[in-house]
């Protein structure tokens, strides 16, 4: 092994990818550019499409209440609801997205009321999932729960009772974590999983273009006529993928970090306070954690570009290239999507299992929390995968009937 033509290797390959303007896009404009935009332009429509639907006058049906003029009358005075006759067909109705909702109102409601006893349920109906339809049915809960606090506070008034009778105590929450673990319990599963699904991506193209792309263009056998090791050729290419994976997340990363913080007002309507709290839990993860994060990422970093560098050897065309590699995302996005579950706790079984293993020690680091054992099994088992996946991409580069597969 040869540093001075691994570094050749690396160098001469660095600067062909340079010269690409597809390597441009891949490496610098999409991490820098396009991510922040796709994912801020979605959240703003998300956040204005939330924001009118909760705004939206909610058509609903009133089936019964023939006996109770009050309540009817007081839905059909609300703001938020628009009420329509109730039509034989208003289950398709809701179905279809035509009514939003529709309240069932128990028989002598007003009545059962007015004497003292308990009156039968209430009952709504909506479309369980569609958005709109579940707003309409909580705000016809929330009106039917401020109906009885009402009832309950006159029935106590008139019998000359302290309020306190039914509400003896009040619960309140507060907040004991510090700001970094919370930062970390709303960010630090996305955290890791976008590092994961960055260094994979990062790695895909150049991978795919220093071997089956080399091997379309001709350009293979000239490099491998050329007074250099098989290797020291393997080696600059891989550390050229590498170099691509861990520039692409980082670039991402930044440009994420720094929109999020920037964009945080925009994302909340110029809302100050709001922009202060989007902005703010990005803040608040512990710098350290950081740190040990990208230090935890680079052996992924190296399975990821060693793997792709091999699989990619395989193929013979670019298009076979893509054919391979792209399946192999599922691969990656699973582990990492487990690792987003709650409930799920880092443990020596757990440690052991790549991909899976970093989402949770990210995690657990962001929040300033620092189980030194695990991540040196982490750390350790990684760096071994790592390994063997290198060890196998040169003696794949090795065998003559990979490189030329006709």
């Amino acid at each position: 092994m040869n540093w001075n033509s691994i570094t050749t290797v690396y160098l001469k390959e660095l600067k062909d990818m340079l010269r690409d303007k597809r390597t441009i896009k891949s490496m610098i404009i999409i991490p820098m550019v396009a991510m922040p935009v796709l994912f801020f332009g979605f959240a703003k429509v998300a956040s204005t499409v939330f924001s009118k639907a909760r705004q939206e006058v909610a058509t609903i049906m009133i089936s019964g209440g023939e006996d109770s003029p009050a309540v009817v009358a007081a839905l059909k005075a609300e703001k938020k609801f628009r009420v329509v006759p109730l039509a034989a067909d208003w289950k398709r109705q809701i179905s279809e997205k035509q009514v939003r909702a529709v309240v069932q109102l128990p028989p002598s409601f007003e009545a059962d009321i007015k004497a003292g006893g308990a009156s039968g349920a209430v009952i709504v109906y909506n479309y369980d999932g569609e958005m709109k339809s579940e707003f309409a049915a909580g705000q016809l809960e929330n009106f039917f729960h401020t109906w009885s606090e009402k009832t309950v506070q006159e029935r106590l008034t008139a019998r000359g009772l302290p309020a306190a009778l039914v509400q003896p105590f009040e619960t309140k929450r507060e907040n004991v974590a510090p700001p970094e673990k919370v930062g970390a319990s709303k960010l630090g599963g996305l955290v890791p999983y976008l590092i994961i699904i960055l260094c994979f991506t990062g790695a895909m193209y150049p991978a795919m273009d220093l071997t089956a792309g080399e091997k379309e263009r001709g350009t293979m056998e000239t490099l491998l006529c050329s007074p250099v090791s098989r290797v020291d050729i393997v080696l600059g290419k891989f550390l050229m993928v590498l170099t691509s994976s861990l520039s692409a997340m980082i670039l991402s990363l930044t440009s994420m970090a720094v929109s999020f913080t920037i964009g945080g007002s925009w994302l909340s309507g110029g809302k100050a306070a709001a922009g202060t709290a989007a902005g703010g839990s990005m803040m608040m993860i512990d710098p350290a954690g950081i740190l040990g994060v990208l230090a935890m990422v680079l052996p992924v970093a190296v399975l990821f570009s060693a793997v792709l560098l091999t699989v990619s050897l395989f193929a013979k065309s670019f298009k076979e290239a893509q054919s391979y590699v792209g399946p192999m995302i599922f691969v990656v996005l699973m582990p990492a999507m487990i690792g987003m579950l709650p409930g799920i706790d880092l443990n020596v079984k757990l440690a052991l299992v790549p991909i899976l293993s970093l989402s949770l020690v990210c995690k657990e680091m962001l929040s300033g929390v620092w189980h030194w054992d695990l991540i040196a099994i982490i750390f350790g088992s990684t760096c071994l995968y790592a390994g063997v996946a290198l060890a196998w991409c040169v003696r794949m580069f090795k065998r003559e009937d990979v490189i030329f597969r006709a």
